[in-house]
């Protein structure tokens, strides 16, 4: 018992030793545009008595439970923990040179092994340059500046997963520089522009792949976003977590826009999927919308994905098909927060493939429906959610499934 107080009074001497050292206390809130991860706190973190060095970690997990119905299959029960992550913060010798780290165990997060890939434990592993508040430039694997969903984290969303547009069109995490250029102001006109250059491949990519039609191709993905803000921001960076949960005195929206272009793309999704049989060339439009105001929130977003010939076969075995997955969809959230901290939330999805690919995969409608209780912002919330969804294959015999699901989030 004397050990446990020892270190607690020296951790608190630490922390304390720590504020007064720093002079500004936002030195231990990264404001970085790539890395919007929502926090209530500022984590547990340690600075050295020289201030030339600072740690700090925060964790977030999301365990499920979710009863499936989906036609032709018997009903089941699914739970698991969703997600499992650590993140770790900090600077070194200086607040312009920062590190990010994050990890993830989940085994939604980390999926299963496949040949030819690496098991995806980090998300993202970034060190920045931030020389003054408008610029950033950083070097390593982290999420691309794509739609408003996929920038996101998922520990802000209002609904336990995103959408499944984001799923199938958003461009994920990727290797490469990544530069932004932030302009925001409060009460008056804001813009910010983003880009990134990248290796196309995803998260996690080490080697080429076994499939010898894809070895040694040396094409790279191309990223460019504007964000418009003209009112003004959101309070505490709202555009980067779901709900009006701090409820807005003026009205606040913002409207963005990202194209990114993967030359000789390995894979289904871009970033994400599975093999191609060849590499193709994708492009990729994704528009998004959002506004707040006193407790109601709305957002919209349209997604699309085009590539020239994208049906991919395999040489050695016609029967195995890889199609690039073209096709384009939009997706409409709206909702309202109780002063109780309790919020109703709805969400509508409609993706729609290319004629090309139409064997392959099928149209899709989906209908969500969310009551969520809000304990400490979207640190620790309780979440309910029921979805419905239609598939309507190329054949004409639509099939039906539904799900019900209860998450809890806690994070710091």
């Amino acid at each position: 018992m004397k050990k446990i107080t020892f270190l607690i009074l020296l951790f608190s001497a630490i922390s304390a030793q720590s504020q007064q050292i720093i002079k500004n206390p936002k030195d231990n809130d990264l404001k970085l545009s790539s890395l919007p991860y929502y926090n209530y706190g500022k984590g547990l973190g340690i600075t050295t008595p020289d201030s030339l060095f600072q740690f700090n970690i925060r964790f977030r997990m999301q365990n499920r439970l979710t009863y499936f119905e989906n036609e032709g299959q018997d009903a089941f029960f699914e739970g698991q923990v969703r997600r499992l992550r650590l993140r770790f913060d900090g600077f070194i010798g200086n607040p312009k040179f920062l590190y990010v780290m994050q990890l993830s165990f989940g085994a939604g997060d980390v999926g299963t092994e496949k040949p030819g890939e690496n098991l995806n434990v980090i998300r993202d592993a970034m060190l920045y340059y931030k020389p003054g508040k408008h610029w950033q430039w950083g070097f390593g694997v982290t999420k691309l500046p794509g739609a408003r969903q996929t920038v996101n984290s998922s520990g802000a969303l209002q609904f336990t997963d995103r959408n499944i547009n984001h799923f199938k069109f958003g461009i994920d995490r990727d290797f490469g520089l990544h530069i932004a250029n932030l302009n925001e102001f409060k009460d008056k006109f804001s813009y910010n522009f983003k880009g990134a250059v990248t290796m196309g491949e995803g998260r996690n990519w080490t080697t080429n792949s076994t499939n010898s039609n894809l070895k040694d191709n040396n094409g790279l993905s191309y990223t460019g976003k504007i964000e418009l803000l003209p009112l003004g921001t959101f309070k505490k960076d709202g555009h980067y977590f779901e709900g009006d949960i701090l409820r807005e005195e003026k009205v606040k929206f913002m409207v963005s826009g990202a194209y990114n272009f993967n030359d000789k793309a390995r894979k289904t999704f871009g970033q994400t999927g599975d093999f191609l049989y060849a590499a193709k060339n994708l492009s990729s439009v994704l528009l998004d919308f959002i506004a707040k105001y006193n407790g109601w929130a709305f957002t919209a977003d349209y997604m699309n994905r085009n590539a020239k010939d994208p049906i991919t076969i395999n040489p050695v075995d016609p029967t195995m098909i890889h199609p690039v997955f073209t096709g384009y969809g939009h997706d409409y959230q709206l909702s309202y927060i109780f002063r109780s901290k309790y919020e109703i939330v709805g969400r509508f999805s409609q993706q729609k493939v290319k004629d090309e690919i139409k064997m392959y995969a099928p149209d899709t409608d989906q209908y969500s429906i969310g009551v969520n209780k809000y304990i400490w912002e979207h640190a620790l919330k309780l979440q309910s959610e029921f979805t419905y969804e239609n598939l309507d294959p190329y054949n004409g015999t639509s099939k039906e499934n539904w799900y019900v699901r209860f998450q809890i989030e806690i994070g710091i």
